[in-house]
């Protein structure tokens, strides 16, 4: 399933499948950590020969998020089940799942957290099926937040169109025009984000250049028909049919992967291949606008 899909209304947050805000249990009076910058490393130096520094790179540390003043309501015969029900969707755990939260009219945004303190006051109210002065924080390694629906953009190794045909016969038919090899991808948060790109054998040597930049992401592999080589450019992978690491068949003229973003706007991209690749070859590339 898609992250988000229960939400149906602002105010609501939904963590895995634990859906919190209006219509559900389990209210929130703020959110923190989420419209804020994260953290920054400041890489700056203080110069030497004159006040102030060397601006340097801004690192961005882990994004924290705190759903506080956390309110459960229920039925006194239920509150049991409904804390139960917080309580197994907040486990600890070594992996990081969607967080989705739908503040205002921009619409839902997505984070990849984990539950790393949860909040249930058993008060006085506890019995009464009212719990007040709960919360529950998230720890997001990836500091950006994305659009919570994937982008997709394909293409195919440049063909050459057909031309006319003779004898020549109105209307003319120029034919199916030839594919160029080029993409656009359209990133319209405000920071840059890691594509993921598939590459789809018949082909040799395939590659993908950032027009924009130069950058190039190339690899020195046969493919063959229904083979695919994924390139996950954040976490820095090249796998072969979703098992196999390909990683060492990278050439000299690939930027490292995790250098590799589509900046905020458009971005134009090129297809290219060996000579011995087929016409059914592709490039996919898979993203998500990321945003502050």
């Amino acid at each position: 399933m898609a992250p988000g899909d229960r939400i149906t209304q602002p105010g609501q947050v939904q963590y895995g499948d634990l859906l919190l805000g209006p219509g559900t249990p389990y209210r929130w009076r703020s959110i923190s950590g989420w419209e804020e910058l994260p953290a920054l490393d400041d890489g700056s130096v203080p110069r030497s020969d004159a006040p102030g520094a060397f601006p340097g790179t801004l690192l961005a540390q882990a994004r924290t998020i705190g759903l506080d003043g956390l309110i459960v309501r229920a039925p006194r015969e239920r509150i049991g089940a409904v804390v139960g029900a917080l309580n197994a969707g907040t486990v600890p755990r070594t992996d990081e799942i969607p967080l989705v939260a739908w503040l205002d009219d921009r619409g839902p945004l997505l984070a990849y957290a984990r539950a790393t303190r949860r909040i249930v006051p058993a008060g006085i109210g506890y019995r009464l099926g009212t719990i007040t002065g709960g919360a529950v924080q998230f720890t997001a390694t990836d500091p950006l937040r994305y659009e919570p629906i994937e982008r997709t953009v394909a293409a195919s190794l440049p063909t050459p169109e057909p031309g006319l045909s003779w004898p020549l016969v109105w209307p003319l038919n120029f034919g199916t025009p030839g594919s160029s090899g080029a993409l656009v991808a359209a990133n319209v948060g405000d920071a840059p984000t890691h594509p993921i790109i598939e590459f789809r054998g018949p082909v040799t040597v395939p590659a993908l250049t950032n027009i924009d930049t130069g950058d190039v992401l190339e690899y020195d592999i046969p493919l063959a028909a229904g083979d695919v080589l994924t390139v996950d450019t954040r976490a820095g992978t090249v796998v072969l049919n979703g098992t196999a690491s390909r990683l060492y068949t990278v050439t000299s003229r690939s930027v490292p992967e995790q250098t590799f973003t589509l900046a905020p706007g458009l971005t134009n991209l090129s297809f290219r291949a060996g000579p011995e690749s087929g016409p059914a070859a592709t490039a996919t590339v898979r993203y998500r606008s990321a945003y502050w």
